[in-house]
């Protein structure tokens, strides 16, 4: 097994020096922007300098309009923020989006035409012609597109997304297997949290007791984001994954951790496929591990061995909450082979995945 020797919070040399970036969250006092607010909180780069949200929050200060909901303490420099109403100047040029849909696009257009750096979270402009949708441990190289949409909006302004929170999982999953064999065809079922709706998402009463096969927009996203993610960029185009995958999405009552099951045919294959495709994931590494980005696990994909693993309560939490676990590889009487996945559906799956996108920006020049 590859050992990263990189300490979680250790600076590369490439780091910052001195204060750390202010930075602005889009919809801070929603689950998702409440989560970018835990996460940035003693981050050795950024600073929460700008929390933004809805006219009715505008003007309070966060702790007043925020309405914690995390298990951890408010911190007190965040909660003494004063909430700006979103469309404001910001004073920031880096900015998190974790905007509901319904505003995202619009919004996130505006501040990217104003010459910020918006790393968003959002669906709104994740298949965009030259928007990178980033796992950077997996295709950090596609930051090459920031140049062809800087010249679009004729500013130093872009946008930058990472994907849904099923998809990231997923494609970190099967991304070795992918650049070891080929993935022709994919099947995947998912089990999804109830924070992945919001606080207010799912109703206790109609979740409890309760499995709803069906989430509204998800099915699509977990079908073409990760071709997107696992294709490359060709200096004008991204040119898509050639693999076809259908998904079946499905909410369940657990708080947080989006678990998957998955099965898929390979382009080839050998007579130890198996243990090759173990020992790939269980060494997988990506940039963010090679240069040392401060969010970034030490593994970013973890193989466990028990056969009735991974499970959301006991894995999802792996490294902080930002490692993809594994378990369960084997062979498929239909296809090649099947295995489970689970993903931290609020921290790696969404403000974790755009903290660590900011990092390899910041890493890379770009900021």
């Amino acid at each position: 097994m590859v050992q990263i020797t990189t300490a979680l919070n250790e600076r590369p040399a490439h780091a910052p020096r001195g204060q750390r970036i202010p930075v602005a969250v889009l919809g801070a006092t929603g689950s998702v922007g409440q989560r970018f607010v835990q996460l940035l909180e003693h981050h050795p780069w950024f600073r929460l300098h700008e929390a933004v949200a809805s006219e009715r929050s505008a003007g309070k200060s966060y702790r007043e309009a925020a309405g914690w909901k995390l298990d951890t303490i408010l911190p007190d420099e965040a909660g003494n923020l004063r909430v700006k109403e979103l469309g404001a100047d910001l004073e920031s040029r880096l900015v998190f989006s974790g905007l509901d849909s319904s505003v995202a696009g619009e919004a996130e257009e505006l501040y990217a035409g104003r010459g910020c750096v918006v790393v968003s979270n959002s669906k709104n402009h994740r298949m965009g012609d030259d928007v990178p949708l980033l796992i950077p441990e997996l295709n950090a190289d596609h930051v090459a597109a920031i140049d062809q949409q800087r010249r679009r909006r004729g500013g130093r302004g872009y946008i930058v997304t990472n994907p849904n929170c099923s998809t990231i999982g997923l494609a970190m999953a099967i991304a070795p297997i992918e650049r070891l064999y080929g993935i022709d065809q994919l099947h995947v079922s998912t089990m999804q949290a109830i924070s992945g709706a919001g606080y207010a998402g799912v109703s206790s009463f109609a979740i409890l007791d309760n499995v709803i096969p069906y989430i509204s927009g998800e099915e699509d996203k977990v079908e073409t984001e990760p071709r997107k993610i696992l294709g490359h960029w060709d200096g004008s185009r991204f040119v898509p994954a050639e693999m076809r995958i259908s998904a079946q999405t499905n909410r369940v009552p657990t708080i947080d951790g989006h678990l998957m099951t998955i099965s898929l045919s390979l382009r080839k294959h050998d007579a130890n496929f198996l243990e090759r495709i173990r020992e790939a994931i269980e060494t997988f590494i990506g940039e963010p591990q090679k240069i040392g980005l401060p969010s970034a696990p030490r593994r970013p994909l973890h193989y466990i061995d028990e056969p009735d693993r991974p499970q959301t309560r006991l894995d999802r939490d792996r490294e902080h909450g930002m490692a993809v676990s594994v378990g369960r590889l084997r062979p498929c009487p239909l296809l090649d082979l099947r295995m489970v996945a689970l993903v931290h559906n609020t921290i790696r799956g969404a403000a974790g995945a755009a903290i660590l996108n900011a990092e390899l920006l910041e890493a890379k020049g770009l900021l």
